[in-house]
């Protein structure tokens, strides 16, 4: 998409500061970093969100997420890692164009970025999604 900030990042349109580069990707550090380290893994191909991406590239992104976050491990010291995709507005994407957020997260002061309170799932609840999820094939 020639008007897709996302695509000219990916593409190399605009400057980045690339931590990894293949045929399918590019890494970049995120210009407004939730902590110190966090990057974005791009698809240099247009796809508004996972639903649109082929199956076999979801898994290349999802294995460079876990070898991108292994070696931010081992270059920043952090102490655990927020993996994050977002998929539509309400689920907070603001950038339509597929991305993972690569988040190290450190002992010392950082803010949880994720949280959620735990719900109770009821019974009623339980049997009615499975059988929507079911029917939904």
């Amino acid at each position: 998409m020639s008007d897709c900030i996302f695509c000219k990042l990916a593409n190399g349109e605009i400057p980045t500061a690339k931590l990894y580069e293949d045929d399918d990707f590019t890494v970049i550090l995120d210009a407004g970093p939730a902590t110190r380290g966090h990057c974005l893994i791009l698809p240099k191909a247009h796809y508004a969100n996972i639903y649109e991406m082929p199956e076999d590239l979801v898994g290349k992104a999802f294995v460079l997420a876990r070898k991108i976050a292994t070696q931010m491990t081992r270059a920043m010291g952090c102490d655990g890692f927020n993996i994050v995709q977002n998929n539509g507005e309400t689920a907070g994407q603001s950038v339509f164009h597929f991305h993972i957020h690569l988040i190290p997260r450190y002992k010392d002061g950082e803010k949880i970025v994720a949280n959620w309170t735990p719900g109770t799932l009821t019974d009623e609840a339980r049997e009615d999604i499975i059988a929507r999820f079911k029917a939904a094939k």
